[in-house]
């Protein structure tokens, strides 16, 4: 059976995140989107885990259902993975890095939660906390406290904070996590990189790329996410395993954004809107031209830095990777609308999902012609097409700024004859 799985949302107690992250809603949206299992994210916040105590239920080693009054026949299922953030002196330089922590029972989340509240950390000022502990520190206390936790480094590539990241991260996995690297079985690529650029560097051939939505929104859920195949309903166990084993017979591939998308892709200075790429920056000194500040490095120059290979020399041996476009952006395109919450595209983005197929189903399964002739626009058909084919244009995010994605390109869609679904 095909599972598709999100390993790193957040919930309404994190910074910037919407108030309708509770888990039903987060379960209604994940069945539209057609997501078998999500995190609960958050868990280190004293109310949120409350609400997780009080709304799931296991239903076998590590993976939950919620109760059945909350949400009537929900078959979403939520695993136990947190990010924290993580700020601390290394190497005479400060570090910022976010880590996930995947947890394998409630049980182990309250030990966690009790050890960070007895050392003093702030626990419950935001769903994704600071820790001013450093990350092989951080992973040895919590390997003493179960040693089934994991640690993966979230959006690896990201440059204010990541294990890779250019402002304040490492150059390898080792000078960040010491002893502890050897239990690192994966890394998040994040949205503004892809598998494809992170196969460049060797180093990361010992380890799993994984790829989740970082989702601040019930709509953003899935965005990114992970594709495996199990025989039987896998547990907590069963996903380290594929992971620390790289097992490709179970890990068929990742969902990816295009990272073009991502908005710490190229090189640039918000302020100023400019962007370039990597040789460009090296020309200009790593300064915007207008306002002479540094450049933010972006994910591609990082990249650029690190790696020591060409992608194509191990494509043969890599888990493969999927690009799409979400929906929302599909539908927006087509009508030529410039927001994805458009009432108009609210309106046909619910009914396809509701009378057709999940999202994911919808842009990766459910064959062209269904498609057609299920909408009153066929250019929603053509859409869907390209994106599957990577006949996209897009142009690339820069210091905080999201890149944006064309499938029709500039000119825009073709207009088309509407036509009757009656």
């Amino acid at each position: 059976m095909r599972y598709i799985v999100d390993w790193h949302i957040h919930s309404k107690y994190s910074r910037a995140c919407s108030k309708q992250l509770e888990l039903p809603t987060i379960a209604q949206w994940c069945e539209r989107k057609g997501i078998n299992i999500v995190t609960t994210g958050d868990w280190t916040h004293p109310e949120w885990f409350k609400h997780i105590e009080e709304s799931l239920v296991e239903d076998r080693q590590g993976v939950y259902h919620l109760l059945p009054e909350l949400v009537e026949g929900c078959k979403t299922e939520f695993m136990l993975v947190q990010e924290v953030s993580q700020i601390y002196k290394k190497g005479d330089k400060t570090r910022r890095v976010h880590n996930l922590i995947f947890s394998p029972s409630i049980e182990t989340c309250e030990k966690v939660n009790a050890r960070l509240n007895k050392q003093g950390f702030n626990i419950k000022s935001d769903g994704r906390p600071i820790l001013g502990i450093d990350s092989e520190e951080l992973y040895k206390l919590l390997k003493e406290i179960d040693e089934k936790i994991i640690v993966v480094p979230a959006h690896a590539w990201t440059p204010w904070y990541a294990v890779f990241g250019s402002k304040s991260g490492f150059d390898s996995l080792e000078e960040c996590f010491g002893e502890m690297s050897k239990y690192i079985y994966a890394i998040e690529t994040g949205l503004s990189s892809d598998p494809e650029m992170n196969w460049q560097i060797s180093a990361l051939d010992k380890i799993v790329l994984v790829s989740n939505s970082d989702a601040h929104s019930p709509r953003n859920l899935g965005r990114e996410a992970n594709v495996f195949e199990f025989g039987k309903p896998p547990t907590f166990d069963d996903f380290v395993s594929v992971l620390k084993n790289q097992d490709t017979s179970r890990f068929k591939y990742t969902i990816e954004f295009y990272p073009q998308e991502g908005k710490y892709h190229f090189d640039g200075c918000a302020a100023c809107k400019f962007s370039c790429d990597p040789a460009q920056s090296k020309k200009l000194g790593n300064r915007c031209p207008t306002c002479k500040r540094l450049l933010t490095l972006g994910v591609h120059n990082r990249v650029e830095e690190l790696k020591d290979r060409d992608a194509d020399s191990v494509l043969s041996r890599k888990i493969p990777f999927k690009s799409i476009v979400p929906l929302a952006e599909i539908l927006a395109e087509v009508f030529g609308v410039k927001s994805v919450s458009s009432k108009k595209v609210e309106e046909e983005y619910m009914r396809l999902t509701n009378e057709l197929a999940d999202e994911f189903s919808i842009l990766l399964d459910v064959p062209i012609a269904t498609i057609r002739s299920q909408t009153n626009n066929e250019n929603v058909a053509l859409a869907i097409e390209k994106v599957r084919t990577g006949k996209v244009e897009v142009t690339p995010g820069y210091d905080g700024i999201y890149g944006t994605v064309k499938v029709f390109g500039k000119s825009g869609p073709k207009q088309q004859t509407q036509r009757s679904l009656l």
